[in-house]
């Protein structure tokens, strides 16, 4: 017999956007908070960087909104931009109040800089910010008597009542494996929040977790969901070169306090390209060092921040000096190898501006969604900052809803009478392998029209293959993360394929200009073979 568990509010995920939320609305519900793993494993814990606010009386929040447009290359709303950075000291202040301690000297805030940043607006925590607000936001959460977490649970689909052939189309829940015991269950809830982060597993070289499998993107598009702008993948340029380093990011803020970016005989190469240079957008600086070290056929470029003072240096970046330390690298004395890898999802569940989705009784914050804050490129910083704003703004339309009569309706159980358990699950690691190689080969920093279609084609067959599994075999956390990576796949090969010209974080070779007027790239399910589904952004609503 399935086990069900119903709640108000079921919020899958638990990083900076779910627990925030989760927060927000325990005081007027019953919230359930689901974790893939812990709340300590989500790519927020892992964010060094921190919080873009403006506190400085020299800078402004005018500012904030040119820099967020600027490194967004025309494609940010700018509605929502002003919204959100005008929400940002509300935001930190509410950080504050639940105990996060920024550093400060004296009784100021400690601010640094970032690429893309006009001025000094970034609070942080030493080198691992992410982290605090994380671990300040559990520890909240695991006070509450109304929030409830469950660790180790994945999300396999959401609950249509439409698809289910019952009366309305609104989500009522998901169906979810417990990865302990290998049985799934059925969570069911008046509103449900998706705050899975992004997608950044589908491609080889990753700074994000390993659970970055954009689950909540692939169920919002089974679902019924507009996808949006899935073309737009930011590659952080600085991480850390290794073998065994895994994922392991050398933060923006080393170039914010003056690191260089340099060739192995340690000539800059920054300057050449952006009168910026080692502070420019995160999609020059990984296009240019992509571009050197496919010249130079070199492995990696450096980072060198050993200019410095030394007393500064660790009691700046005390996470990256020690983790640095373990590689054998001494970042106080010398560079650092680095090389980008994919690290943030700009594109993702087109949402308004209070996180609503297409599908009522559905929400997405953070990451998962596409809210029009980034356009084309991520601002540095501003991704805890969305989360923070957007999850009260779905907690205030969450609540303002909470009054109105709900009648249950009981989801059929899952049904496993016609599958058997897998004994075939080296197709699963082989098509991991291949999906992901294939993404970074051909979907990557730099593109082309040849290298988009074969990519198409290789997803294609993917999707064949991994479907019939999913239709002979019991549910398994790899199966169900691989199932989800093909989907993510295909949406950012397609939304890349409509997308003929260059922009931001989308460079193809084939359309190296920059059309005039900036349209938004929106996936309507039922309709990815259309060819004409760019529109501006006010229309997407």
């Amino acid at each position: 017999m399935t086990q069900r568990f119903a709640t108000d509010i079921l919020i899958i995920g638990g990083g900076a956007a779910g627990l925030s939320t989760a927060l927000s609305l325990a005081p007027d519900a019953r919230v359930t908070v689901l974790c893939k793993d812990r709340a300590e494993a989500s790519a927020s814990q892992w964010a060094q960087g921190g919080v873009a606010a403006v506190t400085d009386p020299e800078d402004s929040i005018e500012a904030h909104g040119r820099d967020t447009i600027t490194a967004g290359a025309g494609l940010c709303d700018e509605e929502i931009v002003h919204f959100t950075v005008s929400q940002a000291c509300r935001a930190v202040n509410r950080l504050r109040s639940r105990g996060v301690t920024f550093d400060s000297v004296g009784n100021e805030l400690d601010l640094t800089r970032e690429g893309g940043h006009s001025f000094r607006r970034i609070l942080h925590v030493a080198d691992a910010t992410g982290a605090a607000v994380v671990a300040t936001l559990t520890e909240s959460a695991l006070d509450h008597p109304n929030i409830e977490l469950f660790n180790d649970r994945v999300a396999i689909d959401l609950i249509n009542l439409s698809k289910l052939g019952r009366h309305g189309n609104r989500c009522a829940g998901a169906y979810v494996l417990n990865r302990s015991t290998g049985r799934v269950e059925v969570f069911q809830a008046r509103y449900v929040v998706l705050a899975t982060g992004g997608a950044s597993k589908v491609y080889l070289y990753t700074s994000n977790p390993d659970g970055s499998t954009g689950d909540g993107i692939a169920m919002a598009w089974r679902v019924g969901c507009r996808i949006a702008n899935m073309e737009f993948i930011q590659f952080h340029p600085t991480c850390l070169y290794h073998p065994h380093a895994k994922s392991f990011l050398i933060s923006e803020a080393v170039r914010g306090e003056g690191g260089v970016l340099t060739l192995r005989d340690g000539t800059r190469f920054m300057p050449n390209f952006d009168s910026r240079a080692e502070l420019a957008p995160r999609d020059i600086v990984a296009r240019a060092i992509d571009h050197e070290m496919k010249r130079l056929g070199a492995d990696s470029v450096y980072i060198d921040i050993s200019h410095r003072p030394k007393d500064f240096i660790e009691e700046r970046f005390p996470t990256i000096a020690r983790r640095c330390r373990e590689f054998g690298y001494d970042i106080t004395r010398e560079a650092v190898p680095v090389v980008p890898a994919a690290h943030y999802t700009c594109g993702g569940v087109v949402v308004d501006k209070t996180g609503r989705t297409d599908i009522p009784g559905l929400y997405a914050i953070g990451e998962v969604s596409c809210t029009g804050l980034h356009g084309a490129n991520r601002l540095a910083s501003n991704s805890l900052l969305e989360c923070l704003v957007f999850a009260d703004a779905a907690a205030e339309a969450i609540r303002a809803q909470l009054d109105r009569p709900h009648t249950p309706v009981e989801a059929p159980h899952w049904d496993e009478s016609q599958v058997t358990d897998s004994d075939e699950d080296v197709v699963i690691a082989h098509n991991w392998d291949e999906l992901r190689r294939f993404m970074w080969d051909y979907v990557g920093i730099v593109r082309t029209n040849k290298r988009l279609q074969r990519a198409l084609h290789r997803v294609s067959l993917l999707k064949q293959e991994v479907h019939e599994y999913y239709s002979h075999y019991r549910v398994s956390n790899d199966l169900i993360e691989l199932r989800n990576l093909i989907d993510v796949a295909d949406l950012i090969i397609r939304s890349a394929l409509l997308r003929h010209e260059s922009r931001g974080l989308h460079f193809n070779l084939d359309y190296p200009e920059t059309l005039a007027e900036a349209k938004d790239t929106i996936l309507f399910p039922g309709s990815v073979e259309h060819l004409d589904l760019m529109r501006p952004y006010a229309e997407r609503r």
